[in-house]
């Protein structure tokens, strides 16, 4: 999962970044709505953990720019804010949830996680996409019932195709996706290429079909109409 942390305590910051980062998500940060308006046009994001009370602005002022995206991240507002007010005009703007500060990680967590069933998974934490099966919360993924054995960033990039399905994906948000801030300065993307082809291969060595297919120059698209 990739998540975006818009938030100018440096201290929370520090301690968001480690504690979601143990769990295997992939965080960014934006200070200042400046740099978070850059960042949520520039890349797409599975949530955003978004503060009202910003340097240049009110982080609600954000959520007109996401309803506009095509890609539709989920948005968690993190403030010390926590008027009924500002709770009910976050939700009413798009927010799926409000966590007021001060939080335990332990429970950050929990409401990304829950927010993701509910709008990723229809609410539950099993994936099924024709033969495959995904067990989001134990990391597991099987074809016909035959467990896949997957590393982290092909079980992470598997999730992100079925999600997307009969979307066309680039080569760069699936490296952005799974790999976050480090593919800036990449000149090329060829090892999204290599894990593309390891997962096709684990996936047909299970009986699974290939539900993947290359959109010449751009990308790739997964769904049932694929050969």
């Amino acid at each position: 999962m990739k998540v975006l942390l818009i938030e100018d305590n440096k201290e929370m910051i520090l301690n968001i970044i480690k504690y979601l980062s143990q769990e295997g998500m992939i965080c960014e940060v934006a200070e200042n709505l400046f740099d978070a308006q850059d960042k949520i046009l520039s890349f797409e994001y599975d949530c955003i953990l978004l503060d009202l009370t910003l340097p240049d602005g009110n982080g609600l002022s954000l959520l007109k720019e996401l309803k506009r995206l095509e890609s539709k991240p989920d948005v968690l507002i993190i403030s010390a804010k926590n008027s009924l007010e500002d709770k009910l005009l976050g939700l009413d703007l798009g927010a799926d949830d409000y966590l007021p500060k001060p939080f335990h990680l332990a429970e950050l967590l929990a409401r990304i996680k829950a927010i993701y069933r509910r709008t990723k998974l229809g609410g539950t934490e099993v994936l099924v996409f024709e033969e495959i099966q995904v067990q989001y919360q134990n990391l597991l993924a099987s074809v016909h019932g035959k467990q896949l054995d997957l590393t982290k960033k092909e079980f992470d990039l598997l999730v992100f195709l079925i999600t997307n399905k009969n979307r066309v994906l680039g080569k760069s948000a699936i490296a952005q996706h799974l790999w976050g801030d480090y593919t800036d300065n990449l000149s090329n993307f060829d090892f999204v290429y290599q894990h593309i082809k390891n997962l096709r291969k684990k996936i047909a060595e299970a009986g699974g079909r290939d539900y993947l297919s290359t959109v010449y120059g751009i990308g790739y698209k997964f769904g049932a109409n694929q050969s």
